[in-house]
């Protein structure tokens, strides 16, 4: 039996995030990588967040950077600097925290920060939900999540 998991080629679990990836650099989406996802599923989600904003010393909510949905249970990777016209046919875009959709990259205010890109095997496609929110998006998730995965990066801003 394998386990749903999603890694990246470019951090480790709870390594630090290339600066590329992140608004001091390119702000272009990591490369990752997909495996064990369940026979029976029938869409993936991916949802990027990041719960210690605005200062991880007094977390106030979780900024989110990426909501993706609907991608094919065969999904095996999303490469580097992925945009709209590079997912996965069939795979839907939801709305991050800047009001938009597509790749956000880590831009903490202050100290150190952990990103959370979790991934989510689902019985069911969701369908057409107008570029949801996480919170809209986590709604029509519910009683469907056959396994999920994360893989934790962190960043802290250079600029300081």
């Amino acid at each position: 039996m394998t386990t749903l998991s999603v890694t990246s080629t470019r951090f480790s679990h709870n390594g630090e995030i290339p600066s590329s990836y992140t608004c001091e650099g390119k702000d272009i989406s990591p490369p990752l990588q997909f495996s064990g996802v369940p026979k029976e599923a029938k869409s993936l989600v991916l949802v990027v967040d990041d719960p210690d904003a605005p200062d991880p010393k007094a977390p106030k909510m979780t900024w989110v950077h990426w909501v993706l949905y609907d991608l094919p249970p065969i999904t095996a990777e999303l490469k580097e600097a992925l945009t709209r016209g590079d997912l996965p046919q069939g795979t839907r875009e939801g709305t991050n925290d800047w009001k938009r959709t597509g790749y956000g990259g880590p831009c903490p205010p202050t100290g150190r920060h952990r990103y959370f890109f979790k991934l989510y095997a689902l019985s069911k496609t969701l369908g057409d939900l107008k570029a949801p929110t996480k919170a809209v998006l986590q709604k029509a998730m519910e009683g469907s999540i056959l396994a999920k995965a994360e893989v934790i990066g962190t960043y802290e801003k250079k600029d300081r």
